[in-house]
């Protein structure tokens, strides 16, 4: 009997044998690899298509309508969705690459987050505070050719059909008492104004044809700019001054009056859905306002020691208010504004080679906030072309958070890592457009952290400016889950704000009214910065002298964005394998 094991176990260890194991081994991987790849090449097809996306799926060039969001429009997406989950649950996951298991968490979560929109019909409340579904129409400045604003044009030739359905949606959202709540969005209808403005001149539409690239003639330059003016005044400024006296006179008197996303109809199930979908982690609405408010506590303790470092004698909430009045921290102009930040990313680009290993070609320019979106606009975004700073209300933008805002937004923040995320490594396409506020925001805050050995803070002024920004978020791990979850009023959370930041009560007021009417989101930027800060710290404990920060940072930035268990579990990987230069060849 032995001896027939003995022959069985050489038959199978033979080199004929194993190579057999091996080539079945590789077969069913490959037929994994080629079944999602199917998956995902057919719903990235599919959702360009359905949602009017562009080549780098974004509703921009490229794209030459706007999507289709009605009801059934909605209904024929969750079918469609659903269905791919189903087909992604029969993907053998374990037999795909390391890289292809990354793809697939991030497609499976995307798409979960996507069907949680819809059944929750948040397409029936396309405008909270501070965003809305006619407020970006608009670029933010001109197109590369011809084609493109030929896209342009055909796009605003489609807003009419757009804004009906949005209407549509929101008078079914009105019916059911699922809108924002009417104290955020009240004064917002003024948003709307500059686009209904019939003096192209002023009109924010007709900006992208001022100064167009020289590869277009003339002449076609002249035939384009002649069809948008056409185009503008018979159909755009139309379907606008249509919009106002509806979002002014019916849609915001009767909106909802209660704050709390739980006040909803199912609104305790909707807010912890929320809170999944939006921190990609499995925390409880309490569980986040306990760490906020620990975090609040130990930021304060760092604040109170920079105060005493700047000289200040007196207590904090006098410090706060010298802050907050005293005319030194105030831009005279926009141009004073725009040219500080300019010359914070200048010293920021002669620290880049020592903190970061692989540099984007792509370049951003800073520009001010259009104009349009400016009054109800946050202090800055970063994008990949453009980095925009608010100029509206220069006493409200505090020159001391300024360097803080500059890095985050610009670089190595936002518009850097954009950048990276266009140069980088070929992925499937859904990747490209694919984004998690954890990861992305996450890395932002970070980088205020990195502003330090950058050297960007040079007064115990912007020092504090930079711990009033953590500070801020922090407080959103409490001020979000306050006001949802436990009931805050605005006025709690405004105070709340005032009370533990250097904001501007402008700038107060504004975040606060985004936290009521978009809950959830602020939620991941602080937990996204502590699992890349706490990560940190242990790669330069377990790493010792090994450590480079160029390597820990483009390890994150390699990644792409993803939900941020994979950004731990890849970073864990890392400092497993010793922390070595990912893009070493």
């Amino acid at each position: 009997m032995r001896r027939h094991v003995l022959i069985a176990l050489a038959l199978v260890c033979s080199p004929a044998a194993l190579m057999a194991q091996k080539s079945a081994v590789t077969a069913t991987t490959a037929d994994a690899t080629a079944q999602f790849k199917a998956i995902y090449e057919a719903e990235w097809a599919w959702r360009t298509k359905e949602l009017a996306l562009g080549p780098q799926g974004t509703r921009g060039p490229g794209s030459d309508r706007l999507p289709d969001v009605t009801p059934a429009a909605h209904k024929r997406q969750l079918d469609y969705w659903t269905n791919t989950l189903r087909e992604l649950d029969r993907v053998p996951v374990d037999r795909l690459s390391d890289e292809d298991k990354i793809n697939f968490v991030v497609l499976q979560t995307s798409l979960r987050r996507f069907i949680h929109e819809i059944e929750a019909k948040e397409y029936e409340a396309p405008f909270v505070s501070g965003t809305s579904f006619w407020a970006r129409l608009a670029p933010r400045a001109g197109f590369r050719d011809a084609a493109e604003y030929r896209s342009y044009i055909s796009r605003m030739r489609d807003i009419p059909r757009f804004f009906d359905e949005n209407v549509a949606n929101m008078r079914a959202g009105l019916k059911r008492g699922f809108t924002p709540p009417r104290v955020t969005i009240t004064g917002r209808e003024r948003t709307i104004e500059p686009f209904a403005n019939p003096d192209l001149s002023k009109n924010p539409f007709y900006n992208a044809f001022l100064l167009m690239p020289t590869n277009i003639p003339a002449a076609e330059q002249e035939a384009l700019r002649a069809e948008a003016r056409q185009v503008i005044s018979e159909t755009v400024v139309p379907a606008f001054a249509k919009l106002l006296p509806f979002i002014r006179d019916e849609y915001i008197p009767a909106a909802r009056t209660t704050l709390a996303a739980e006040a909803l109809p199912g609104g305790k199930a909707y807010y912890a859905t929320l809170v999944k979908d939006h921190t990609t982690l499995d925390l409880t609405a309490q569980q986040i306002h306990d760490i906020g408010l620990k975090e609040v506590a130990r930021i304060r303790a760092e604040m109170d020691v920079v105060m005493r470092e700047s000289g200040w004698k007196g207590s904090f909430p006098d410090f706060l208010t010298f802050l907050k009045t005293d005319p030194q921290f105030v831009a005279k102009t926009p141009y004073e504004l725009l040219a500080k930040t300019t010359f914070i990313i200048n010293k920021v680009n002669g620290k880049l080679g020592e903190t970061i290993g692989l540099l984007p070609r792509y370049r951003f320019t800073i520009l001010p906030t259009p104009a349009a979106i400016a009054p109800f606009g946050t202090g800055g975004n970063g994008g990949l072309d453009s980095c925009v700073f608010n100029t509206y209300n220069l006493p409200a933008r505090k020159l001391y958070t300024l360097p803080a805002l500059a890095v985050h937004e610009c670089a190595p923040g936002h518009s850097f890592q954009a950048a990276l995320a266009l140069e980088g490594p070929s992925r499937p396409a859904f990747r490209r457009s694919t984004s998690f506020n954890g990861y992305g925001e996450g890395w932002g805050l970070y980088t205020e952290f990195l502003g330090i050995g950058m050297g960007v803070y040079e007064t115990p002024y912007d020092d504090f400016g930079r711990l009033t920004y953590e500070m801020w978020r922090a407080c959103r791990l409490v001020i979000d889950t306050g006001i949802h979850h436990l009931g805050w009023t605005r006025e709690q959370a405004i105070a709340y704000l005032a009370g533990n930041t250097a904001l501007a009560d402008h700038e107060v007021e504004t975040e606060i009214d985004r936290y009521i009417s978009n809950p959830g989101q602020a939620l991941a930027y602080k937990l996204g910065e502590m699992l890349i800060r706490r990560k940190r710290t242990e790669a330069e404990a377990k790493l010792g002298r090994n450590f480079d920060q160029r390597w820990f940072h483009d390890v994150i930035l390699d990644l792409g964005s993803v939900p941020l268990p994979i950004l731990e579990q890849q970073i864990d990987l890392w400092i497993a394998g010793g922390g070595k230069n990912p893009n070493a060849a």
